[in-house]
């Protein structure tokens, strides 16, 4: 499950931030996760409750975006939403797509005290 590592990096980000910021207690995380980065909502909201307990992060609420992902077709030259990687283009069926987004995972944005 590489969740529980993805969330490991969340905290490390977030302890960085506390100390670059000089913050003590995360409250919200609002965490951006594309439709094709293979991460799962559910696991990462499992492991975060794990990983934060004892931590300055211990209690905060997850909120998870969902982004959706995007490709551009190089047979029909069109930018193209894209449920899966390695889906046909659903306007000419094509396989020549390049996906341009929804495959990030980023922190968007924080409630700290």
């Amino acid at each position: 499950m590489h969740e529980l590592a993805l969330t490991e990096s969340i905290l490390r980000i977030l302890e960085a931030e506390a100390d670059r910021q000089a913050f003590t207690r995360v409250r919200a995380v609002w965490l951006e996760l594309g439709a094709l980065s293979h991460a799962e909502p559910d696991a990462i909201r499992f492991c975060f409750d794990l990983v934060m307990k004892g931590t300055l992060a211990e209690g905060a609420r997850l909120d998870i975006l969902r982004t959706p992902g995007q490709g551009w077709c190089m047979a029909c030259a069109a930018e193209i939403t894209l449920g899966q990687r390695f889906d046909p283009c659903p306007l000419c069926g094509g396989h020549q797509v390049q996906v341009t987004s929804g495959d990030a995972m980023q922190i968007k944005e924080l409630e700290v005290a």
